[in-house]
């Protein structure tokens, strides 16, 4: 499902336009983005839990010359899925 496909979904089932299903969810996607900018975590109760950890700086090997190179340490977001999630899939 792309995001189209989802706001058509949405708009489906709350019986709104699609413009307005639109306008949620670029609402929630850019609360979301925000949240997590600041550091602090989403969670959506049965659904799941949006976080950032911190990823450690290590080494890694370039595959098509074999040469060590370094990786830098950065930010990344993690998701962890809900038990009502989990169990319905």
């Amino acid at each position: 499902m792309n995001k189209g496909e989802l706001i058509d979904a949405m708009a489906a089932d709350a019986g709104i336009t699609k413009v307005q299903a639109a306008a949620a969810l670029d609402s929630l996607m850019t609360s979301v983005r925000k949240t997590l900018k600041k550091g602090n975590k989403v969670t959506l109760v049965g659904f799941g839990t949006f976080s950032v950890t911190k990823r450690a700086a290590r080494t890694g090997r370039n595959p098509q010359t074999g040469a060590t190179i370094k990786i830098a340490a950065k930010k990344v977001v993690r998701f962890k899925a809900g038990k009502e999630l989990s169990s319905a899939v």
